[in-house]
């Protein structure tokens, strides 16, 4: 299905995806970085380069990345219809207003049959993963710059 955002192709094909998928694509990550510094295949301190010289995020950290700042601007509705319905807040479903997730921000999270793919959809892996993210991450207020670059910064606080 062709998109007209850059990032939701990737976003939808990555999010869940099999850990065989996502070490393939972290070595490909880690040849890179390897190649950019100069330095050997077996040289210790990889991590090192990649998190603090280059400021890289491994790669289910990126997933997480662009999954996350898509659903942001999602809930800017800065991306097409479809994707923008994806994300439907909490507070916007009469019977929910009243819950604690109201207040904080949080999304629904669709049910889902399929335990394989139905997690994987843009849907459920989008608001499963904002409503992971911390009460000041999930201010509506926040810019899409500002977004990005606390959740970044979120992101690496966990390494």
């Amino acid at each position: 299905m062709p998109s007209s955002h850059p990032a939701s192709t990737t976003v939808i094909l990555l999010a869940g995806a099999p850990k065989a998928m996502t070490d393939k694509l972290q070595r490909l990550l880690n040849a890179a970085a390897r190649l950019v510094s100069e330095t050997n295949k077996f040289e210790h301190g990889l991590m090192q380069l990649m998190h603090v010289d280059l400021h890289w995020l491994d790669m289910l950290e990126r997933i997480k990345f662009k999954l996350m700042s898509m659903v942001h601007i999602c809930l800017h509705h800065k991306v097409p219809r479809y994707l923008v319905d994806c994300c439907i807040a909490v507070s916007d479903v009469a019977s929910r207003q009243h819950l604690r997730s109201a207040r904080r921000h949080h999304l629904v999270v669709p049910r889902h049959s399929l335990s394989s793919y139905g997690r994987r959809a843009i849907a459920v892996a989008g608001p499963a993963a904002w409503n992971s993210l911390s009460d000041d991450l999930c201010d509506p207020m926040l810019s899409t710059d500002s977004f990005r670059r606390l959740l970044k910064t979120h992101l690496f606080s966990e390494y």
